[in-house]
């Protein structure tokens, strides 16, 4: 069985995530030791339970650890199941993180999956759900990932309570892929939220986000906003946020966001977003900081050489790279610095089912 160290560069959730994703596409059985070691609340935490359990009922894995607070963990992968299952992570864990665990090994499963997932799907260290329905899904499309994404209702801190439905058509091959250049900027759009705020919470978002981009040149922007009256609002917590994305002519997706958050303005939560934006695009690098370390997992698997050139290498990504090749044995090319722009490139182990 190989280990995986929890503590290894980064030292967080993502050393879990990945190593239990590409355990499941690879049938390697893995054990981890020192979960989280360098969080102040060491160990599994209920999004990383959910994440364990989502993964291994579409391998039929058996596990060992699973348990809130544990810092050892066993998978032992046992074969591809599907069907439709449902989980429910009981407090406001990140479902966008649960699915960074859960929506490699879907791609291999024997048919179609379908999940359903109770939890929080906008919360801070977390993308936003947002962002993996219009960024990270259509960058996957480009590998031939085939899935949907349906947002029924938002969960914030802390009582959570979104729900968010996958269903993933195996293609049960993915295309290598290469992201080194942005075509012509088409535009740059965006979803601003609030649920049991007042409406104008969201169009404030908006405008400052709007307004910020303007100003740096930026013109054709278009943020829409998605508000609920009072008496028709289903959510059980309130909160805010707001998600861009920036659009070029080969297909290339670029994005930022920000939540709200007591005491923080309203206009602050735009500009935020603005500024993010903003400075992924003064990169000229097609791929985010997030992407970078999100697409590890599928490089990993993919048909061919994959070279992403990315805003900037975090520890994030490169605790990722670090993960895949213990588990999956392949070796990535990494040119550049932690925290600068750089390159990276791996040649798939072309897996299929």
């Amino acid at each position: 069985m190989l280990e995986v160290p929890g503590d290894l560069l980064e030292g967080g959730g993502q050393i879990v995530r990945t190593a239990i994703a590409l355990s499941a596409l690879t049938g390697k059985p893995v054990k981890l030791n020192k979960i989280r070691d360098k969080r102040p609340n060491p160990g599994l935490q209920a999004q990383h339970v959910v994440a364990v359990k989502a993964v291994a009922a579409i391998c039929n894995a058996e596990t060992t650890g699973l348990i809130q607070g544990s810092q050892e963990l066993t998978f032992t992968p046992h074969g591809y199941a599907a069907g439709q299952l449902s989980f429910d992570v009981g407090t406001a864990g990140s479902i966008p993180m649960i699915l960074q665990a859960l929506m490699p090994g879907a791609a291999y499963a024997p048919n179609k999956v379908t999940v359903n997932l109770t939890g929080g799907t906008d919360v801070r260290w977390s993308p936003t759900i947002d962002y993996v329905r219009l960024i990270q899904l259509p960058l996957l499309q480009q590998m031939g990932y085939r899935a949907t994404i349906q947002l029924q209702r938002r969960g914030h801190y802390p009582k959570g309570g979104g729900q968010v439905s996958i269903s993933v058509d195996p293609p049960r091959i993915l295309k290598a892929v290469s992201l080194l250049e942005r075509g012509e900027l088409l535009g740059i759009e965006g979803i601003s939220h609030s649920v049991r705020l007042p409406s104008h919470v969201a169009q404030r978002q908006a405008n400052a986000a709007k307004e910020k981009l303007n100003v740096d040149g930026f013109t054709n922007v278009n943020v829409t906003t998605e508000t609920y009256p009072p008496n028709q609002d289903p959510h059980i917590a309130p909160g805010s946020g707001i998600t861009l994305l920036a659009k070029f002519s080969n297909g290339t997706i670029v994005g930022s966001d920000s939540l709200g958050e007591r005491g923080k303005p309203a206009e602050a939560v735009g500009a935020d977003a603005a500024t993010k934006l903003i400075a992924e695009l003064a990169s000229k690098a097609p791929v985010d900081r997030h992407m970078g370390d999100i697409l590890i997992p599928y490089m990993t698997v993919a048909e061919g050489r994959s070279t992403i050139q990315v805003s900037e290498i975090t520890m994030h990504t490169l605790t990722n790279i670090k993960v895949a090749e213990m588990v999956a044995g392949v070796k990535f090319d990494v040119e550049g610095e932690l925290h600068r722009p750089g390159r990276m490139a791996v040649n798939g182990i072309a897996l299929r089912t």
